[in-house]
């Protein structure tokens, strides 16, 4: 009986050793491969900046989802700031619901009855406990597992104090982060420190000294620029997104400051937001300018995840961001790598992970979505006095553009609506908007100094200030000085809000106001917003001998039979052609909207068989693609301000640029029987004139 029961009691604990061993495995951690590739999804979000809450995931709105954590049974919470100051939950069904919050304003609480003022980062702690970084109210809050919002430190008044959490004060705080013993890591962002809320409450420094710059060193003395993630290493070193500094820095438990080097494929970081650890010591971080998620290893070794430019594309190596923000890790380390991004300039949730599929760019829809009726406006207003009233329009979107830096005439496209203005002009704002960059404007002093508030980005401005540079009387806009108290900066707070008519800067020496409309990589054509009494009833040019035929190899096409043009294989149609409106002056000339070619029988009707006008150039809104620029001009386009001799818009009208998409192509006469037939180039404005005169060409298929 004794060794019955010997047995037994062996068996058992050779049975619990092995369930042991049997679960360790199950549950343990894989390694981070290095350099993987993600498959990027959709997870949640419509692309619009509204507020909804949908069962079905791709129907929800978000308004600026900035912060993302994920809980350890899956389910996901955004910080989704704008007009929402919710917190939002997707559940694992994908059930978008609101969390917590709902109207602008500071308040404690259960449900709806909690308010928000543009809550940023976010971080959970293994009791369930989710940390907020509530920006505009310069406070960090809490939401217990039961969804009731307290405040665990700031007094709400903007400016810096150590001490008791009430009393303590931060400056538009962005980051959050919280260790195993619970104590809470803040980027203190506007104050350019790293701050520490201990669990007994108490408010202290960890390193920074308080004004913007870059300095490796000791705590007290080194220096950060708008830093706005921070993560907790297992060793208890914290990691920093130096936002303004383009860099992430370390702080080592003894408080000193070092920068992360950063090799391999990738030699530099740009604007790095959120940061998300692995288990392993794996580093992600978000670009939010290049929208492009980033893997550091522990040697420092960086390589893209995902993300070849800004713009939207689901997919693998095509996948484009937005201006991300907020990552966060998912909560199975024993399963392949899953990553979650608030992909904010495209309103949206994306989900990554290591799915095999083919690379191919997928994209069903055009992100963000922005129109009258999203953006909840009849009509856009001017930027310049009288807001009502038109103003000279002197250039459009689409355009082609060179570069100050080189001698390429066609280095980009124009991506929104010039507005004239004399300099020193009054710049206002034209909509009710939150700024939602943690440094929304660029380039001070430069001719292309520019403030991005919400969707609308108001460029080559002095931001801030009047014609002679001195601040505008308006707390909004903060001054930096440098030691000798020159004015070398203007800040603008994630959080701050303008209202159509506010001042935001005056002109400067480039005599317009550049606007655009939707995120770098999303801007849509300001014309489609209906600006109160633009009129345009003047019809595009088509210069004399404007069109121009070329061969595969470039030739053009120059012998004729008679009056026509002989032609064979494989065309390029190019056509040399301008726009006005009913405000310009006769020397000015502006890009079109809408460019394409019809074939017609030698007596000017339909081919038959034919499908009708290849419309192949639509500037709606611009694709992501930098050699779009050279797919939609040819040659010799170019303006005089980069340079050119004249200004010409050569376009390529049998390639396609339009919808977001880029395509080399040509015409393919050997479609068709060889005779004669009528060449017919539609080149249209935006108002729908479309030009008459010099538009046929005459020619012979052979």
């Amino acid at each position: 009986m004794r060794t019955v029961l010997i047995v037994a009691i062996v068996f058992l604990l050779l049975a619990g050793a092995t369930a042991f061993l049997v679960y360790r495995r199950l549950h343990e951690p894989l390694p981070t491969p290095l350099g993987w590739k993600a498959h990027v999804t959709t997870l949640a979000g419509d692309g619009t900046p509204r507020t909804n809450d949908s069962q079905t995931p791709t129907q929800a709105q978000f308004s600026d989802p900035f912060g993302i954590a994920v809980a350890p049974d899956g389910t996901i919470y955004v910080a989704d700031a704008g007009d929402s100051n919710r917190i939002r939950k997707i559940a694992l069904d994908g059930n978008v619901t609101t969390y917590t919050g709902g109207l602008e304003g500071f308040a404690d609480g259960g449900g709806f009855t909690a308010s928000f003022n543009t809550p940023s980062g976010l971080a959970l702690d293994q009791h369930g406990n989710l940390f907020v970084a509530d920006t505009g109210n310069n406070r960090i809050r809490k939401i217990s597992p039961e969804g009731q919002v307290s405040t665990v430190a700031g007094d709400g008044t903007a400016g810096y104090a150590d001490g008791p959490g009430p009393q303590a004060k931060f400056n538009g705080p962005i980051g959050v982060a919280v260790d195993t013993q619970g104590n809470v890591y803040v980027a203190d962002s506007y104050n350019d420190r790293i701050r520490l809320i201990s669990t007994d409450g108490q408010v202290s420094t960890v390193a920074g000294a308080g004004t913007p710059g870059y300095a490796d060193g000791a705590r007290s003395t080194a220096l950060f620029d708008t830093p706005c993630g921070v993560a907790v290493m297992t060793d208890g070193s914290i990691l920093v997104a130096d936002t303004g500094n383009d860099r992430l820095r370390k702080i080592s438990p003894q408080g000193n400051v070092t920068t992360i080097a950063v090799t391999g494929n990738l030699q530099d970081l740009s604007n790095p937001v959120g940061l998300a650890l692995s288990h392993d010591n794996f580093i992600y971080v978000t670009e939010q300018d290049r929208g492009r998620v980033v893997q550091i290893a522990p040697d420092g070794t960086a390589n893209v995840v995902a993300g070849k430019s800004p713009g939207f594309a689901d997919g693998a190596d095509e996948a484009r961001f937005s201006q991300p923000t907020g990552i966060a890790i998912g909560p199975h380390a024993n399963k392949p790598v899953e990553l979650y991004v608030a992909d904010s300039g495209n309103y949206l949730i994306r989900k990554l992970d290591q799915t095999a599929v083919a690379s191919a760019v997928t994209v069903t829809e055009q992100y963000p979505k922005l129109s009258n009726e999203t953006l909840n406006i009849q009509s856009l207003i001017w930027p310049i006095d009288p807001q009502e009233s038109p103003h000279e329009v002197v250039a459009t979107v689409g355009e082609v553009r060179g570069s100050f830096d080189s001698t390429d005439s066609r280095d980009h496209l124009h991506s929104g609506l010039d507005v004239f203005g004399g300099y020193g002009e009054t710049a206002r704002a034209i909509r009710a908007e939150k700024v939602t960059s943690p440094l929304a404007n660029w380039g001070f002093a430069s001719l292309n100094e520019g403030f991005r508030v919400g969707v609308v980005s108001y460029i080559h401005i002095q931001v801030g200030r009047d014609k002679d540079a001195k601040m505008f009387d308006d707390a909004r806009f903060i001054p930096v000085n440098d030691a000798a108290g020159k004015l070398v900066r203007v800040r603008v707070k994630r959080g701050t809000r303008f209202r159509p008519g506010d001042a935001v800067g005056t002109v400067n020496k480039m005599y317009h106001v550049h606007l655009n409309v939707g995120p770098p990589g999303g801007e849509i054509n300001p014309l489609t917003l209906s600006p109160i009494g633009f009129k345009d009833e003047i019809p595009p040019t088509i210069e004399k001998d404007g069109i121009q035929l070329f061969d595969a190899n470039g030739t053009r096409f120059t012998e004729k039979q008679g009056e026509r043009l002989l032609v064979h294989g494989q065309v390029r149609i190019v056509v040399d052609a301008f726009d006005r409106n009913n405000m310009n002056g006769s020397r000015r000339r502006l890009g079109l909207y809408m460019l394409g070619y019809d074939v017609l029988k030698a007596d000017g009707t339909a081919v038959p068989g034919s499908s009708g006008p290849r419309i192949n150039l639509i500037f709606d809104r611009l694709p992501s693609e930098r050699d779009a620029t050279k797919v939609a001009y040819a040659a010799e386009s170019g303006i005089t301000v980069y340079g050119s001799a004249a200004t010409r818009f050569l376009y390529e009208v049998t390639n396609y640029v339009r919808d977001g998409r880029v395509i080399q192509s040509a015409w393919d006469t050997s479609k068709l029987p060889k005779g004669d037939y009528v060449l017919r180039i539609i080149a249209r404005d935006f108002s729908g004139n479309e030009a008459q005169k010099d538009r046929d060409v005459l020619l012979t298929v052979r």
